[in-house]
């Protein structure tokens, strides 16, 4: 079970890393997006005064400590270990690595799907508003920020929110805001002041806005779930794996970042950028992320019926 946590919490970091894919839909379909919003909705400042009355080992397990302890340590390495190699993939071969995360979100779509009461009316009407909420956010023109410890606190509060909803990729909230460039750059060079404003940001938005998820999950589940499987759909242009580029952001080593991307086909994308489409590189690229997906879903249900049968096994003790 730890090795699996692990396998999740390096994913998430490592989509997070790419503008338009969301570490809270690997949350979703690994069967720990519940668990995880749950457990952070704990860490409030009260619960530190529960410590000297609980002892800290009943205090941790309140809390589920080793399953966060292990999945953001396990994203944090990701993202350190794999932002210079998504970066490399990102700007030498976009179309393997969106193709990739294509097939990520398309399996994630109809693993979580499966779960929705389709037949009721709320069901479809909240994959239609989800729809149309995540395509208005992923069609956003960034903004040029000024950077100071504000506005990275801002944006890490902001963009941390945008991580926890599958669909809506936190990096992407960042590059809108115009900060993306500045955190990356900083991740690289291990700039601690930077991210040092940027957590203290992202741990404000967590303790906050999971609590409202908590909440709409134990009370509206259907409901809310309708509307994250609706994000996840209206995310799928951002993710197109061709897609010509109508505007750049310069990063402080005067790299290029794409900003504003228009999908197109992939004959067309050939015909405007001169690369080939690499079709079968995509596709095999595609069927690796649906594979993935579909190998951590059947893992998800493996456990949970274990965990059934031996809640079972312990009723009839």
């Amino acid at each position: 079970m730890s090795f699996k946590i692990i396998v999740v919490g390096l994913l998430m970091g490592a989509a997070e890393v790419v503008p338009g894919v969301s570490g809270g839909t690997i949350a979703f379909v690994s069967g720990y997006y519940e668990r995880l919003i749950d457990g952070i909705s704990r860490l409030t400042p009260m619960q530190l005064f529960r410590l000297p009355k609980l002892g800290l080992r009943a205090w941790w397990t309140e809390i589920d400590g080793n399953f966060l302890a292990l999945l953001f340590g396990a994203m944090g390495v990701s993202i350190l270990l794999l932002a210079r190699g998504v970066s490399y993939l990102l700007e030498h071969e976009p179309v393997l690595i969106w193709s990739f995360f294509l097939g990520l979100v398309l399996a994630s779509i109809v693993v979580v799907a499966k779960s929705l009461k389709l037949r009721q009316l709320e069901t479809p009407l909240a994959i239609g508003v989800g729809a149309a909420l995540g395509l208005i956010v992923t069609q956003l023109i960034p903004l040029e920020a000024n950077i100071s410890p504000l506005v990275l606190f801002a944006g890490g509060c902001i963009a941390v929110c945008a991580w926890i909803l599958p669909g809506l990729s936190g990096s992407f909230i960042l590059l809108v805001l115009g900060l993306y460039t500045s955190v990356i750059d900083a991740i690289k060079l291990l700039d601690v002041v930077t991210l040092f404003w940027v957590a203290l940001g992202c741990v404000a938005g967590l303790m906050s806005f999971s609590r409202v998820l908590s909440y709409l999950l134990s009370h509206f589940h259907n409901l809310t779930v309708s509307v994250l499987v609706g994000f996840m759909l209206g995310s799928l242009p951002r993710i197109w794996p061709w897609k010509h580029t109508t505007s750049y952001q310069i990063k402080a080593d005067g790299g290029q970042v794409p900003v504003v991307q228009e999908p197109v086909l992939p004959e067309t994308y050939q015909a405007l950028t001169g690369y080939s489409p690499d079709l079968l590189l995509a596709l095999v690229s595609l069927i690796a992320g649906i594979g993935l997906i579909v190998i951590l879903d059947r893992f998800a249900f493996y456990h949970q019926d274990t965990n059934r049968q031996s809640e079972t096994v312990g009723d009839d003790d």
